[in-house]
């Protein structure tokens, strides 16, 4: 879908095709792309179908060219679906510069359009496409160090909740964050690069204002680098650790059921011995057997309890060593 906004009173305001001021700067805000948006776009401003379908490319990296007709730059936008198996995520938002016109093309709606569209931002310039340009890339900065914090308390919860019971759904929770991480310090390192090379082409023009923000983006840029790797290798290392645990967990299992396995040998290895036509103890004694079978059991239940019976008393008879405490001595006495 296509939308126009012009800027009146310093906000932006969304006007109708027939209703655009050739006087005024306009903004064209093309978000979830159909094929007609595409067509309008080619017609009407002259946009290569080639680059509109790198911008729709999920995976195409940031970068910034120049065509005969318009500037063509390419960024990395975080994006937050509850509803996803990996909530967290980048698309590629394509930002095209031509004489009074600039646009954004986008597969998809994302946070960062929708607090320019809704007047978020503070000290927004359309009339001025560079200082535009770089306050999409700082908002895109902000939301990005955001949902790393948020990305990093939920692994934090997940952690606890692991504590008590590992289940697997935990494991893919932590594993899709992870790949989110991934996601983030790709996409950041991407736009580290177009940011610098912004700053070094004269591509597009900027005055001295735009580059001391320009820097300032820059900045928080590599601070959004330094967390996401940060928050990567701590996840990776609690995945890891969860990993020993459940490993070490098996272990123990593995060695009850072996113990268990081995006593219940020694009675399947009796009973098939006397199975093999071998005359049984007690056979043709009739009353005499059972209740010698009888006395046998309570003697060796008898002999369990006292053991049982004999450490536990042994243990509450047990007591704690005292300890000493040290005499102060006052500084009159020691006088």
């Amino acid at each position: 879908m296509i939308t126009f906004w012009q800027q009146e009173n310093g906000k932006l305001a969304k006007c109708e095709d027939d209703a655009i001021d050739p006087k005024k700067k306009l903004w064209v805000d093309a978000r979830s792309v159909t094929r007609e948006d595409i067509r309008v776009l080619e017609d009407e401003y002259g946009i290569q179908k080639d680059h509109i379908l790198d911008i729709l490319d999920q995976d195409e990296l940031s970068r910034i060219e120049k065509d005969d007709d318009y500037v063509l730059i390419i960024m990395r936008l975080p994006v937050f679906e509850p509803a996803n198996d990996i909530s967290y995520f980048t698309i590629p938002l394509g930002i095209i510069f031509l004489e009074s016109t600039i646009i954004t093309i986008c597969w998809t709606d994302c946070e960062v359009l929708k607090d320019i569209s809704t007047n978020r931002i503070r000290n927004l310039r359309l009339n001025d496409f560079p200082a535009f340009t770089i306050q999409i890339m700082n908002r895109a900065d902000s939301t990005f160090l955001r949902y790393l914090k948020e990305i990093n308390r939920r692994s934090a919860t997940i952690q606890t909740e692991m504590l008590v019971s590992i289940k697997n759904t935990e494991l893919i929770h932590l594993l899709n964050l992870e790949k989110s991480l991934v996601f983030f310090t790709t996409s950041l390192k991407s736009n580290q690069l177009l940011l610098e090379k912004i700053s070094k082409t004269r591509l597009i023009s900027l005055d001295a204002d735009d580059k001391d923000w320009l820097e300032d983006v820059e900045i928080d840029n590599r601070q959004a680098i330094e967390m996401a790797d940060t928050y990567s290798d701590i996840l990776a290392g609690m995945t890891e650790a969860f990993a020993s645990v459940i490993s070490n967990n098996m272990n123990i299992v593995m060695k009850r059921l072996t113990v268990i396995s081995l006593v219940m040998a020694v009675p399947t290895l009796i009973t098939s011995f006397f199975g093999m036509n071998v005359p049984l103890p007690f056979e043709r004694s009739g009353w005499i057997g059972c209740i010698a079978i009888t006395i046998i059991c309570f003697i060796a239940a008898l002999a369990g309890w006292v053991l049982i019976d004999g450490k536990n008393t042994n243990s509450r008879n047990k007591k704690p060593p005292r300890r000493h405490r040290r005499r102060r001595t006052s500084s009159s006495s020691e006088s």
